[in-house]
């Protein structure tokens, strides 16, 4: 009689936190200075706790500390993690440096593509299928904060909110440069730093309150492809108008000059004008493009920024699944640290999909894990034979009825 397979001994908090390199936070600690801050409270613990808020959508402080105390048994399973008291917890948040969670979030993506190539193989289903060059989304979301008690982060008028800048990548559907800071700031001032990374013949794309005509000069140079909208008060002249009958949708394609006094200073090269009918949320809507390329085919540019949508639906994923609407704390440490975990518990998810082969949404991946987050359950074996067929043994709700062959059920009763 084959044996059938233990359980394992690890909760399933500690199969995600085991995908971080042992030596990664004691080592960023010690680059950072945070380890002479940490006394009882260790920087592994204070990882570990900020990662079980995101996936336990804690509500508080108190919600943290007396659910790990709980579970202390188990956390210290997870490389000898303790449960804090609620004012360290509050004081690591605050004095620590968050720029150790960053340099954590982008050691713990490059350690985990190197352990698997594929990792980011999720391709957007609306990206256009003829494009094999690295294309880039650059865009914003903006995080709602409580105004009166976070005057660092003043928005407008009685609100307060941090930003979110993002550089995604299309083709892994994965971050690949991120700005976290107050909102107050103009997009189009972290450009340079967003699109600092982007190489030769690349494509990023961008909404028209990055444009920043001096850098996008800067990036033609370099020879990246860039498309963007329009601003609505644009001065140009035409300079030829193309052929643009073989697709109903695209209501004209020209090549432009800006005129503007200081745009044409900046940028006095030809731009490609694509005016195209878009449908958006079910309605046709009008919507003007430019862009330096001026050989592909005005529906390719018209193709390529419906794809920047992607990065909406990326931000959704994040807003709605992750815990980014309650923070922790009012400092704008705080809520870095925070913001960064989530980041980081979402590329540890998504590695997870990844070796399991799962084809369902995140929401439900995080779900799955979040409901089982303190049980001995092998995470993989279950994303592996979850909704299939040949899955894991169930446990039957009732009891079947005894059956006596040659005997019909009337005949027993």
């Amino acid at each position: 009689m084959s044996r059938q397979p233990t359980r394992p001994h690890t909760t399933v908090l500690h199969q995600l936190c085991n995908l971080i390199p042992a030596y990664l936070v004691a080592k960023l600690a010690r680059d950072h200075g945070v380890d002479k801050q940490a006394r009882t409270f260790s920087p592994w613990s204070h990882v570990v706790a900020l990662l079980y808020a995101q996936l336990a959508h804690s509500m508080s402080l108190n919600d943290v500390c007396d659910s790990l105390k709980h579970h202390a048994a188990k956390l210290f399973g997870i490389r000898r993690a303790t449960p804090p008291c609620r004012n360290t917890f509050s004081h690591a948040n605050r004095t620590r440096d968050p720029k150790m969670a960053e340099t954590l979030f982008w050691s713990v993506l490059d350690h985990l593509q190197k352990a698997n190539p594929n990792f980011g193989g999720r391709h957007y289903k609306g990206m256009p299928q003829r494009f094999k060059r690295l294309i880039h989304i650059i865009d914003a979301t903006t995080i709602q904060l409580v105004a009166n008690c976070m005057d660092w982060a003043r928005h407008r008028r009685k609100k307060a909110a941090a930003k979110m800048h993002m550089r995604l990548d299309l083709q892994s559907f994965l971050p690949r440069f991120t700005i976290v800071d107050i909102a107050r700031e103009f997009d189009s001032t972290r450009a340079r730093e967003l699109c600092a990374g982007i190489g030769a013949g690349e494509i990023v794309l961008f909404d028209k309150a990055y444009i920043d005509f001096p850098h996008l000069a800067e990036m033609d140079k370099r020879g990246v492809f860039w498309v963007s909208r329009a601003k609505d008060n644009l001065a140009y002249r035409f300079v030829e108008t193309h052929d643009a009958a073989a697709v109903d949708w695209i209501l004209s394609d020209q090549t432009i000059l800006l005129t503007g006094p200081k745009t044409q200073k900046h940028y006095d090269r030809p731009l490609r004008r694509v005016v195209a009918r878009i449908e958006i949320k079910g309605k046709l809507v009008v919507m003007e493009f430019i862009t330096n390329n001026m050989e592909w085919a005005a529906s390719s540019i018209a193709g390529l920024y419906r794809s920047r949508w992607a990065i909406e639906a990326f931000f959704k994923e994040l807003k709605q699944t992750l815990q980014l609407c309650d923070f922790l704390g009012n400092s704008k440490s705080a809520i870095q640290w925070q913001i960064w975990t989530a980041l980081l518990l979402y590329v540890l998810l998504r590695f997870n999909s990844l070796c399991a082969k799962w084809e369902n949404g995140f929401k439900r991946l995080f779900c799955i894990a979040r409901s089982m987050l303190w049980d001995n359950i092998a995470l993989m074996k279950l994303l592996l034979a979850y909704g299939t067929a040949g899955g894991l043994p169930r446990a039957i709700a009732t009891a079947e009825q005894a059956f006596f062959p040659g005997f019909s059920p009337s005949e027993l009763k």
